[in-house]
């Protein structure tokens, strides 16, 4: 296995101290990178794992923060946080660009070759950068169909993949349409994979705290989203043969 260095990082955003895990890979050049946001609940495990599972494929990846350290187990407070934010993008945008400026900062990532993977919150995050015109090589979304301000996608710089569970109802089928009818309007590289049978969060194991409605984990199809975003990874942020170890 493929020998990575993980930090802990702090920085400001949202009006919090954000607390991110940095996953590097083995070497000392500059390498791709990947921004990747958790679900509403916040960075967990989970995100830290998966950010290092990137470092093993050679990419410098941040796992950024939603609530300032903190893991919202509690549905209520999760909802009561999550939801004014998806409904204000600049302040999505704040959030990404925030991570972002930690991640172009960081001395082994190479600022040209930047993608960003989002979960949830975080993936819609991811899509609200790419609407704010960053300079990003690929976006990868799972149960993040969120249609943004009109026009905007137009900026989307990069192909744009989403993941959704056919049996989510949060991210409703009308909310599918609505956010593919962007990306065909915008004439953005997108698209959508449907999860037959997957609930929101299909990707996420099974937690041991109360969830939102709707929830539930699809084993066969987390593993195949995370295989569809290294291979969206692969395609539009290859890691050159000679940086893998």
């Amino acid at each position: 296995m493929t020998t990575i260095t993980t930090h802990t990082v702090e920085y400001p955003a949202d009006g919090l101290t954000m607390i991110g895990h940095l996953a590097l890979p083995a070497g000392t050049g500059r390498r791709p990178a990947v921004l990747l946001g958790p679900e509403g609940t916040g960075l967990s495990d989970v995100e830290r794992r998966r950010a290092d599972a990137l470092a093993e494929l050679g990419y410098v990846a941040l796992a950024f923060d939603l609530h300032g350290g903190r893991y919202v187990s509690d549905p209520e407070e999760m909802l009561a946080r999550c939801l004014p934010l998806l409904d204000d993008p600049d302040r999505m945008r704040g959030i990404g660009h925030a991570a972002l400026d930690v991640l172009r900062a960081e001395p082994r990532t190479d600022p040209d070759r930047i993608a960003a993977v989002g979960y949830g919150t975080g993936g819609a995050i991811g899509l609200e950068l790419g609407r704010d015109g960053v300079d990003l090589r690929a976006i990868a979304t799972v149960n993040a169909t969120v249609a943004g301000r009109p026009g905007e996608a137009a900026r989307i710089r990069c192909p744009v993949w989403a993941g959704v569970g056919s049996e989510d109802p949060i991210m409703s089928p009308a909310q599918r349409e609505a956010f593919t009818a962007e990306m065909q309007a915008a004439g953005v590289d997108w698209r959508l994979t449907v999860y037959g049978g997957a609930l929101h969060a299909f990707h996420h194991p099974p937690v041991d705290h109360p969830t939102v409605p709707g929830v539930g984990h699809h084993p066969q199809h987390a593993q195949r989203a995370w295989r569809d975003i290294v291979g969206l990874l692969a395609e539009c942020l290859p890691v050159p043969e000679e940086q893998r170890a």
